[in-house]
């Protein structure tokens, strides 16, 4: 009988030192987490969505844009509207497709307005740019939109044209994350969560950039890879013969097995969902990927694409490895990731200051 009691007294109390440890460890959390600043740092190819993740923290988390932060937004997606139309008419030459015969006069006068305007919509350059977008041909030659440069948000924004072109016009918040504005050098964003500070760090992807990449490895809590799925029938910015999946793969690979990052915990985004979703059942992973056997559907094409990437990972039992698949622009949704990320990366902390 007493070596019952033992038995259980020492049980009872083991599970109260584990139980009194834990407790000492979020304490001393809680006294120093005024000091804590934990880094990560995005990363990845061109237009894959990592300042849309930034824009996001900021939403969430920062109290969003400012007025000035706006009045940029609104110049940068007027330019982007009047590229986008030059676009699709260029593009509309390659394929070989024709305007009707009273929506190439008013390509004429499109092209004619803009010379004196280059930068900002005008309400009569709006009226030539809806009434080209409501050509057929034009969105006909949206529909091959991945042969050339041109976002998917490209018709969102055509969309509303009138609207942009108001001299009132402020960008909401879908508009602002549907915005590209490729990052060019660093960006940074701190935001404070219950007292301690998380550092996101956002380099270009652009292949121009990615030589600055090395000087921000230092002291990286959490490697944040973003990866386009759509990007599979895509061709690069910078090189018109290179598809933007290899490349990304590429990348991937030669940053996750970096010696800076062999033993850094990994977070992979597979972004895009959302248009990958309707691009597959129009453009077969086959046709850049021969080694694909699977349906094209969206299931078993986000699993082909998941085990790629993680294929190449060298393994390491150091390294904790976590994969989403996101829409960028979703906020209660990048929400979610990003709290899953937070509080295993503070879990991990805590359990190393002791």
């Amino acid at each position: 009988m007493g070596n019952k009691r033992s038995k259980k007294d020492r049980k009872k109390r083991k599970i109260e030192t584990k139980k009194n440890l834990s407790i000492e460890k979020q304490l001393k959390f809680e006294q120093n987490q005024e000091d804590i600043e934990l880094k990560m740092l995005l990363l990845g190819t061109g237009d894959s969505g990592k300042s849309t993740f930034v824009k996001q923290m900021k939403i969430c988390y920062s109290g969003g844009f400012s007025t000035s932060e706006k009045n940029l937004y609104t110049c940068v997606i007027q330019i982007n509207c009047l590229n986008y139309t030059k676009e699709l008419l260029r593009s509309m030459n390659v394929l070989d497709l024709n305007l009707s015969k009273e929506k190439a006069e008013d390509k004429k006068i499109f092209f004619k307005l803009i010379q004196t305007s280059p930068r900002k919509i005008s309400p009569k350059i709006a009226d030539s740019i809806k009434s080209l977008w409501e050509d057929p041909s034009m969105k006909e030659c949206f529909k091959h939109r991945n042969k050339f440069q041109l976002p998917a948000s490209t018709g969102y924004f055509l969309d509303k044209i009138h609207q942009i072109a108001d001299k009132n016009y402020k960008p909401n918040k879908t508009d602002i994350l549907n915005c590209r504005i490729p990052t060019t050098g660093v960006k940074e964003l701190s935001i404070e969560i219950q007292g301690y500070t998380w550092k996101l760090v956002d380099v270009g992807g652009q292949r121009s950039e990615r030589r600055k990449w090395v000087h921000h490895f230092d002291d990286v809590d959490l490697l944040i890879f973003v990866i386009a799925l759509d990007g599979y029938s895509q061709k690069l910015f910078e090189n018109n013969n290179i598809n933007r999946m290899h490349e990304s793969l590429e990348v991937f690979d030669q940053i996750t097995n970096n010696d800076y990052f062999k033993k850094k915990d990994l977070v992979i985004l597979f972004n895009k969902i959302d248009i990958f979703q309707q691009k597959i059942a129009k453009v077969p992973i086959k046709n850049t990927f021969p080694e694909y056997k699977g349906q094209d559907n969206y299931e078993e094409g986000k699993e082909f694409f998941k085990q790629k990437f993680l294929n190449s990972i060298k393994k390491s039992n150091k390294r904790s490895i976590s994969t989403y698949f996101t829409c960028g622009t979703e906020t209660n949704t990048m929400k979610s990731v990003f709290e899953n990320m937070r509080k295993t990366l503070i879990q991990k902390y805590i359990n190393s200051i002791f």
